[in-house]
C-alpha cells in the first residue's frame, strides 16, 4: 500500500487568466481507489485529462508508475498509455462498430495477438460487465447503462495497470447508478487496478473508495478516507454532503 501508482506533484493548469489547478498534489497507492469529488468546473475531469496526457500542465509533475507524463515524447506515451484505461463521462463507443469490436479496439491496434485470442478475450470481458452474447448488436441497441458497461470492458480490454473514471454514473438512474459503481469496484478487486474516478455521486464514492480527495476553485479543500468524509465537520464536505447553498462553496 506504500508504493504509489500514480504521484501528482504541484499540478497547476491556466487558460490565459484563469486558473483551472493550483498547485494539487496527491498519491495513490498501487491497487487502491482515489475518488475526486467536487462542484462542475473546479478541475476534476482536467486532472484526469492531464494524468493521460491529453492536457498538458502548465507546471508540475505527474508519475505513473514512476514515469513522469509531463515530459514524455509522443511515442513514449504511446507506450504508457496502452497500461492506463480511460472510461470517458459520455461511453465514447464507435457507432459504427459492433459492442465487440468496440471492446476489441485495443487489443487489435495496440496488440499483435491472433484473432482468436482477440474474441476470446472480448468474450471474457463482456461476460464480466454482464454482457455475455450482445458483442454482435450495435450502440444504438442497447441502453444507455449498457453502453457504459460496454465502455468499460473496452477500457480493461487490455488489463491496464490504471483506470482512470471520468463521471461514470452520470445522467443514469440510482439503480443503474449502483450497478455501475459495483462494476467498477468489482474490476478493480479482479485486476488489482490502481483506480481514480471523478464523480459527484456521494453514495458511490463511499462504496468504491479507498480515499477521497474535494477540490474547489482548482485546491484540494479537504483528503482522507471514506469514514472522515462520513464523519468530517469541515465546512466544504460538510455543505457537500447536504447539499447545501448555504456555506463556503459559492455557485
Amino acid at each position: 500500500m506504500s508504493d504509489p501508482a500514480i504521484v501528482v506533484k504541484n499540478l497547476t493548469v491556466t487558460f490565459g487568466s484563469r486558473s483551472v489547478l493550483n498547485n494539487v498534489s496527491f498519491e495513490v497507492p498501487r491497487g487502491t481507489t482515489l475518488v475526486i469529488l467536487g462542484l462542475s468546473g473546479v478541475g476534476k475531469s482536467t486532472t484526469l485529462r492531464c494524468m493521460v496526457g491529453l492536457q498538458k500542465p502548465t507546471s508540475g509533475e505527474i508519475y505513473i508508475n514512476n514515469k513522469n507524463i509531463a515530459t514524455m515524447k509522443p511515442k513514449e506515451l504511446d507506450q504508457l498509455r496502452k497500461r492506463v484505461g480511460m472510461a470517458f463521462q459520455k461511453a465514447a463507443l464507435f457507432d459504427s462498430m459492433t459492442v465487440g469490436d468496440n471492446v476489441a479496439f485495443g487489443l487489435r491496434e495496440h496488440t499483435r495477438l491472433p484473432e482468436e485470442d482477440i474474441q476470446r478475450i472480448v468474450a471474457e470481458k463482456l461476460a464480466i460487465v454482464d454482457l455475455e452474447g450482445m458483442d454482435h448488436l450495435y450502440p444504438s441497441q442497447i441502453s444507455g447503462g449498457m453502453q457504459k458497461r460496454a465502455s468499460f470492458a473496452r477500457t480493461v480490454a487490455t488489463d491496464p495497470d490504471v483506470v482512470l473514471y471520468d463521471e461514470p454514473t452520470s445522467g443514469l438512474d440510482p439503480i443503474i447508478s449502483t450497478v455501475i459503481n459495483e462494476l467498477i469496484l468489482e474490476l478493480q478487486h479482479r485486476l488489482g487496478a490502481t483506480s481514480v474516478v471523478v464523480t459527484h455521486d456521494l453514495a458511490g464514492a463511499m462504496l468504491v473508495a479507498h480515499n477521497i480527495i474535494m477540490l474547489h476553485e482548482g485546491k484540494i479543500v479537504w483528503s482522507g478516507p471514506p469514514k472522515e468524509f462520513a464523519a468530517t465537520d469541515n465546512p466544504y464536505i460538510k455543505q457537500f454532503r447536504e447539499g447545501s447553498s448555504k456555506g463556503p462553496i459559492r455557485v
